[in-house]
């Protein structure tokens, strides 16, 4: 009966080992118009929270499980997201078709300065920049700007404090705050967030909307013209960098009470 018994949680054992092991999915991405193979899309496992992208093929692979959701990005086409099935895994490589989108330029309006000649009419003419830039971790050659160099401490001190709008965006779901630090983490998704400006890959991977999320910038004290001209990854950056420092200050304070 001993013998048995052994062979039988052995047996669970194995199963529950192959169960753990990771999988991979492969696949190839092609423009659905002309069937032709995309290089260089992104894309990013949105539950894992890896990326990768496709090669001169247009061929892919990343790691994911079943139910595991996809997100497939590339300039000038629709993103889509594509569920992991047990077929995929099972059977091999998928093909995977992206619909071009029509791209319409904003239009941009330059306001004109109108000098006089006279140099203290002029000045006062000149917008002010008051903003005063400071690094955050990752990206040691950047610059991120706020309104003062206590940024940080002053909204703290505000009536409405920025980790109080983190923790009502993310505080029901958990899950989308450890995301931000395996987003930190992760090579491949720094790599596409530092090339996009266009928040759609944050929007995704956080499950926010671009409102909400241009927001949370916001109330982290981060000027108007940051939020604006700031790619994604300075994005991410920004707002993780608000959150620990929250947290930091938060549990001095506690400690001294």
């Amino acid at each position: 009966m001993k013998k048995y018994l052994i062979l039988f949680t052995c047996l669970l054992t194995s199963v529950f080992s192959f169960a753990q092991e990771s999988t991979t999915v492969k696949g190839v991405v092609m423009n659905g118009s002309d069937d032709l193979p995309l290089e260089s899309v992104n894309i990013v496992n949105l539950n894992q929270v890896i990326g990768t992208s496709t090669n001169v093929k247009g061929e892919f692979e990343i790691k994911a499980n079943a139910n595991d959701t996809l997100h497939f990005s590339y300039l000038g086409f629709k993103s889509i997201k594509v569920r992991v099935t047990n077929d995929w895994i099972k059977f091999g490589s998928s093909k995977i078709e992206l619909t071009e989108v029509a791209l319409a330029l904003e239009e941009i309006v330059i306001n004109q300065l109108k000098l006089t000649g006279y140099l203290e009419v002029d000045i006062k003419q000149v917008p002010i920049n008051n903003n005063y830039r400071y690094s955050i971790s990752g990206l040691p050659t950047k610059g991120y700007e706020a309104s003062s160099p206590s940024a940080i401490t002053r909204v703290l001190g505000s009536i409405f404090n920025p980790a109080d709008f983190l923790n009502r965006m993310f505080g029901k779901k958990p899950n989308e705050m450890r995301k931000l630090k395996k987003m930190k983490q992760d090579d491949e998704i720094r790599n596409i967030l530092a090339s996009r400006f266009d928040r759609e890959m944050l929007t995704a991977l956080l499950q926010v909307d671009r409102v909400d999320l241009d927001e949370i910038v916001s109330q982290c004290n981060y000027s108007k013209g940051f939020i604006q001209t700031a790619n994604d990854l300075q994005i991410l950056d920004a707002i993780s960098e608000c959150y620990e420092e929250y947290k930091l200050l938060s549990r001095g304070r506690t400690n001294r009470l």
